[in-house]
């Protein structure tokens, strides 16, 4: 606490003149300190409602992406449980195709096992005529 020396009339007019000035002086440097932190506190709060706007806007974005993030897996899934569906009947309709394929060949083995003993009697039947002949052509010359 400043102390001023007595005059006549009281304390040190110049004294406590120049005292005053500083006083103003620095209570003008504080306010202008003041202001200027209020300014800073003002652009803070705007930078902080910025970000906190950014921020609710990603958090928005992270949701949509999460959502369709689960909705591509989900059609995905779909689509594969579809494909595999498809598979099962397509390999079904070619084992039966097969199935029947192999049947009818082993029908047409069997057609043609019966058709070569057929042709084997006919041969044999033709070569025992055949050789009937000729032992008839031996008993013609003797």
């Amino acid at each position: 606490m400043k102390k001023f020396t007595m005059a006549v009339n009281g304390y040190n007019k110049h004294e406590v003149n120049n005292f005053v000035s500083k006083v103003i002086v620095e209570y003008e440097s504080l306010l202008n300190k003041l202001k200027l932190k209020d300014q800073e506190i003002a652009i803070l709060k705007q930078k902080a409602e910025r970000f906190n706007g950014m921020e609710n806007s990603l958090n928005r974005a992270l949701i949509v992406a999460e959502n369709s993030s689960s909705e591509m897996r989900k059609v995905a899934k779909e689509e594969a449980n579809l494909i595999i569906e498809d598979a099962k009947r397509n390999a079904s309709k070619i084992i039966n195709d097969s199935l029947k394929q192999a049947a009818e060949t082993d029908a047409e083995v069997v057609a043609l096992k019966k058709q070569i003993q057929i042709y084997k009697a006919r041969i044999k039947q033709v070569i025992e005529e055949q050789l009937a002949m000729v032992d008839d052509i031996d008993k013609i010359e003797s």
